[in-house]
């Protein structure tokens, strides 16, 4: 959250009375507050069966070649998470049970 968002509702808050960045600043500089910048991070290791995945399409992909089905390709980027978001979501190649 920056200092203008926070004087801005801060100025509401005190009903029209203006709350300058400067003062929100100063304030939060009093109170031990420090900028913080946010910073991107290293996603995590690479799938330790990475060509186990690609093995898994590969094999779909030519059962449905063989059955006229149609195949597409997509390329996507992996998502960011936002916040506390998680994506929960499986994939489509399993292993077999047992």
């Amino acid at each position: 959250m920056s200092r203008v968002t926070i004087s801005s509702g801060l100025s509401e808050l005190r009903g029209g009375h203006s709350v300058s960045n400067v003062t929100v600043a100063r304030c939060l500089a009093e109170m031990g507050y420090t900028l913080q910048a946010n910073v991107k991070t290293r996603e995590g290791p690479r799938h330790p069966d990475r060509d186990a995945q690609f093995r898994c399409l590969n094999r779909q992909l030519k059962s449905f070649r063989r059955t006229g089905d149609p195949v597409i390709s997509v390329d996507s980027k992996k998502k960011e998470l936002v916040g506390a978001s998680k994506n929960g979501a499986g994939g489509g190649c399993r292993k077999k049970a047992g």
